[in-house]
């Protein structure tokens, strides 16, 4: 039996450092999809059907991969950091590939590529805090976590504006495609971050080897038909799936549906609003992409700065209620988009390297919606870990996750074919349904069934 003793800060921080690298690629697709996709001649109405690579290849991969890694074991790569390794290296070869991308053809394959590969990744990475923390450390090992997502997309949304910023490339330098210069040499950096963040965690962590009985189960399985033993540990959890878990089923549909409106149409959205056009070939849709990168840079600055504060806040009134309150503000700063602008300086930060850079009234919605990004990498993890059995870990963990593909692929059906019609083709309205739709996320988190307000799941 393995003793799960407390592990220090830093070794906390080394085996969560890979999520960085991921977290990276992440975002800056999250920042500069839409945009590639309308350089390379796609329409508003067009873009959610292009962004289906995520939830398709998330719903597939996550729960496949979290049941072949609970049954996986090498005493030299260990259960889950192979794939780390695997979901790394291909990503980082996509993101090279994705801005000499020439047709949008091209461009969506190489998205789904990213994404498997991401999700192959990411998916055992939940996975792994259970397996290494004590329910102590636990609440830490997820909010390390947010941390990192925050950092990595703070640093994918803000890299073309520092390299226009600093002088290095100029706003109008553009690749035989279109996509701006600034655009690949941010894709080049994110495949080095995401290839060594991961190899640092590999190298600095190891995991805990079976126990005889989970290395007889591991065996045993070998022996069985790989497809036939995933396909049965899928089927088992869900048939066994525990009423926590239920119950953040509509939590998690309302929250993703609406960041995956927000992604996919805040570029078109800023450009409406502050520059009055959609038009991908305008100086304005180029200065709303930047200022798409630095907005959710910001919002991400928030997301690492406020995620190890929940922690105290979530032990004096729970996990359910630093959910709901996060969410709320996420979604109120989304409905105030359309009253801030890019024009009314709140204050301006100093720039030793050129222009002091002025910080607008837009920005104010980052704060909101970084706080519930914080929140939602964390909280609802921390509500789900303590009602899943050990050995299941990553299976549950997969299927926990199909439940934010899930409200994404119906998102991308939706929107393409009769939401943003309804919505008067205007993408602004977009953002505003996903601000309500954040709102009753949060609304429904207060439903949750708990134990108290630590968190400990309710027994059943």
């Amino acid at each position: 039996m393995n003793q799960k003793t407390n592990l220090s800060f830093w070794q906390i921080w080394n085996m969560n450092f890979g999520f960085f690298g991921i977290q990276f690629s992440f975002g800056l697709q999250q920042s500069n999809m839409s945009a590639i996709y309308k350089y390379l001649g796609a329409d508003e109405g067009s873009l959610p059907m292009l962004w289906l690579a995520g939830p398709i290849t998330g719903l597939i991969v996550q729960p496949i991969v979290g049941a072949i890694s609970d049954g996986t074991w090498s005493p030299k790569f260990g259960r889950r950091k192979p794939f780390f390794l695997i979901g790394a290296l291909i990503s980082s070869i996509a993101l090279l590939l994705m801005p000499y991308s020439n047709t949008l053809f091209m461009a969506a394959s190489l998205l789904w590529i990213l994404d498997a590969a991401n999700n192959v990744a990411m998916e055992p990475y939940r996975a792994f805090v259970a397996d290494k923390l004590n329910e102590k450390q636990m609440s830490l090992g997820f909010l390390m976590q947010s941390f990192f997502t925050g950092f990595g997309i703070t640093l994918a949304n803000f890299t073309p504006a520092i390299l226009v910023s600093l002088g290095f490339l100029a706003i109008t330098d553009k690749m035989e495609n279109g996509i701006p210069v600034y655009t690949y040499w941010a894709f080049f950096i994110g495949a080095f971050a995401s290839i060594a963040s991961v190899l640092l965690s590999v190298m600095t962590t190891k995991e805990f080897p079976p126990t005889a009985e989970e290395l007889l189960v591991i065996q045993e399985k070998k022996k069985e038909n790989l497809f036939k033993t995933v396909a049965k540990d899928i089927a088992e959890a869900f048939r066994t799936m525990p009423l926590t878990m239920k119950q953040l089923i509509p939590v998690k549909f309302f929250t993703w549906y609406a960041m995956f409106c927000y992604w996919q149409y805040i570029t078109s959205s800023l450009s409406l609003s502050l520059f009055g056009t959609t038009d991908q070939a305008s100086e304005g849709f180029s200065k709303a992409q930047l200022l798409t990168g630095s907005l959710n840079g910001t919002y991400n600055i928030i997301c690492f700065m406020v995620a190890f504060l929940l922690v105290p806040i979530a032990l004096k009134i729970g996990a359910k209620g630093v959910h709901f309150i996060a969410l709320s503000l996420g979604g109120i700063g989304l409905l105030l988009i359309p009253f801030l602008n890019n024009t009314d300086v709140l204050f301006t930060l100093h720039n030793p390297f050129g222009n002091n850079i002025p910080v607008t009234t837009i920005f104010l919605y980052s704060f909101g919606l970084g706080i519930s990004w914080a929140s939602t990498m964390a909280m609802p993890y921390q509500l789900l870990a303590g009602s899943i059995p050990k050995e299941k870990t990553g299976v549950y963990m997969g299927i926990f996750n199909m439940f934010i593909v899930i409200p994404m692929a119906i998102q991308i059906l939706t929107m393409q074919y009769f939401v943003y019609d309804w919505l008067g083709n205007n993408p602004i309205n977009v953002i505003k349904l996903a601000g309500v739709f954040l709102i009753i996320a949060g609304l429904l988190t207060l439903f949750i069934t708990v134990k108290n307000k630590n968190q400990i799941v309710q027994s059943e």
